[in-house]
């Protein structure tokens, strides 16, 4: 099997920055045709450039949280590239919880920006893979679908509750999805990463900066991944190289996740 994407369709959210932003271009660079949605339009253009009508990479700004606007990204996609084979949730949001606070709406929040918009562009670029694969009986994989989890999904902390509780319902959606897209040939699964510099995680350690050398010693590498680093895990399982991978969680966060959780940030 190749692990080549050249030639394929990609969707990425969150890619006007940090991880997102490493993963669209990474594709971009393999031959891919991508399209970059985020909702701060302003970053995208300054790390896109004025992306013209042509080549293979191109943005799209908007809210994901709304559902009109998850139908016109895809309809922006195909009327762009004609077919999307590939979609990653990067998008997410980090925020601190006051646990014992009823007026703390963060929750709320995340469970809609990380895991329902996760959900209903699946949904929806789901149904466009099923549409393009129609009359297909031979390709053993139409679609790939990957989800950017966290170690927070296992490893919680009063403070990050929230996120704990998105990342930890992001790996279950990717479960159920899984088994509920496999009689449609497509595959979905996971990274969940902790020690990379994410530009959450850069925000926070700007807050914080003795959070850096707990998240070292903590780490067995002893180091930060930078975003580049996590790319490779990403096009490996959008890519046809694993195509008998489905439902997955693949870790990669430098082996933090072997250890007892500590006083440090899990993302």
């Amino acid at each position: 099997m190749s692990f080549s994407i050249n030639g394929k369709t990609a969707i990425v959210t969150g890619s006007a920055n940090g991880i997102g932003l490493a993963i669209a271009r990474h594709f971009a660079d393999r031959g891919a045709n991508v399209m970059c949605a985020d909702m701060d339009e302003k970053k995208l253009v300054e790390e896109l450039g004025d992306v013209v009508e042509e080549g293979n990479i191109r943005y799209f700004a908007g809210d994901l949280r709304q559902r009109l606007t998850i139908a016109n990204l895809v309809s922006a996609t195909i009327d762009a590239f004609d077919q999307v084979d590939i979609l990653v949730n990067a998008s997410r949001q980090v925020m601190h919880t006051d646990a014992l606070n009823p007026e703390d709406t963060s929750v709320e929040v995340l469970l809609e920006q990380n895991l329902m918009t996760a959900i209903r562009l699946t949904q929806q670029v789901a149904r466009r893979m099923i549409k393009q694969a129609e009359g297909d009986t031979e390709t053993m994989c139409v679609g790939s679908i990957v989800n950017l989890s966290s170690i927070a999904a296992h490893q919680s902390r009063p403070e990050l509750l929230a996120y704990s509780i998105s990342s930890a319902g992001l790996e279950q959606m990717t479960r159920s999805m899984a088994l509920a897209l496999a009689p449609e040939r497509i595959r979905v699964n996971a990274v969940s990463f902790g020690s990379v510099m994410s530009s959450s995680l850069q925000s926070s350690i700007g807050d914080h900066p003795e959070w850096r050398e707990a998240i070292e010693t903590q780490t067995p590498l002893h180091r930060i991944a930078a975003p580049t680093e996590l790319v490779d895990a990403v096009q490996f399982l959008a890519s046809d190289g694993s195509g008998f991978v489905t439902g997955e969680v693949l870790t990669v966060d430098g082996g933090r996740s072997l250890l007892d959780p500590v006083d440090a940030p899990a993302h």
